[in-house]
């Protein structure tokens, strides 16, 4: 099962084509038997390679889209999928720099998240996901192992990132399929990356009607300035001062002008293709 898994990752870039029909060359046969640690560098790749084949572009308003339904149309797609996140729970998190760490975390997260939503599709929204009658969604389940510890979705944004690594930013990095949630990255995370691509993140986001909107009332706001709030300075001044930050030039002269934030909302619709 174990080399199935590596043959998936190694073909399905190309999206297959003829590469199942081909038969195994010598040269193919030899890099099966390269060493583990080769071997999972291949595994690593497949999360960018997802990431370039189902997501969708940014529409009008900012939002990118992740295609589940063809996701769970290719079986060497959900291979890849599930070969990336064995290649991260074969990692030592707690032996990273911080910058790594979190990277890894946020990786192992939106992956998980891919591949829950996978599991259950078609489901409406996320919150649907749950093993009783009630929509508490997946969060709190248990659904992975890293360095011999039962590790949920909960586990890692609340547990680990927001604790052990604290910063605002976190919660551009993280997605829970969900409409309303910062979009997925057209890549992955790495300490390389993560200072650019998180702030690039929070201004896309903050800048879509998503993040924030400006309206003759004041400024509505998505509900993770208020669910997070303690995150971004603990009340709405330390939102507001955070917003400002990542701000393009209307929002920000509105900000300057005395806007307050004068509402809260949130998307729980799927972030998938056809969800519209």
């Amino acid at each position: 099962m174990r080399k199935l898994l590596i043959f998936a990752v190694m073909a399905w870039p190309g999206m297959m084509g003829t590469a199942c029909a081909q038969q195994s060359t010598p040269a193919q046969n030899q890099a099966i038997s390269q060493p583990q640690a080769t071997i999972m560098k291949k595994e690593k790749v497949a999360w960018p390679v997802l990431m370039q084949n189902f997501l969708t572009e940014p529409d009008a308003q900012g939002l990118v889209r992740f295609d589940y339904k063809r996701l769970t149309e290719t079986p060497e797609a959900l291979a890849s999928l599930d070969a990336y996140i064995t290649y991260h729970e074969s990692l030592s998190p707690s032996t990273m720099d911080a910058a790594s760490a979190t990277a890894y975390w946020a990786n192992l997260y939106n992956a998980l998240t891919v591949r829950i939503v996978a599991e259950n599709y078609p489901v409406k929204s996320i919150r649907k996901i749950s093993k009783g009658p009630l929509p508490t969604g997946p969060w709190k389940r248990d659904i992975s192992v890293v360095e011999g510890e039962n590790i949920s979705l909960d586990k890692i944004e609340h547990g680990i990132l927001r604790v052990q690594y604290p910063s605002p930013l976190i919660h551009y990095m993280v997605n829970c399929a969900s409409v309303g949630c910062p979009n997925l990255i057209a890549g992955e995370w790495s300490a390389a990356n993560l200072d650019p691509r998180r702030d690039q993140a929070a201004r896309e986001f903050i800048n879509s009607p998503r993040g924030v909107r400006v309206t003759p009332k004041g400024l509505v706001v998505s509900s993770i300035y208020k669910w997070f709030d303690e995150d971004f300075g603990g009340n709405k001044s330390g939102v507001l001062n955070h917003i400002r930050q990542y701000a393009d030039a209307d929002l920000a002269a509105a900000i300057d002008k005395g806007a307050k934030i004068t509402g809260y909302d949130y998307d729980w619709k799927l972030n998938g293709v056809g969800h519209e």
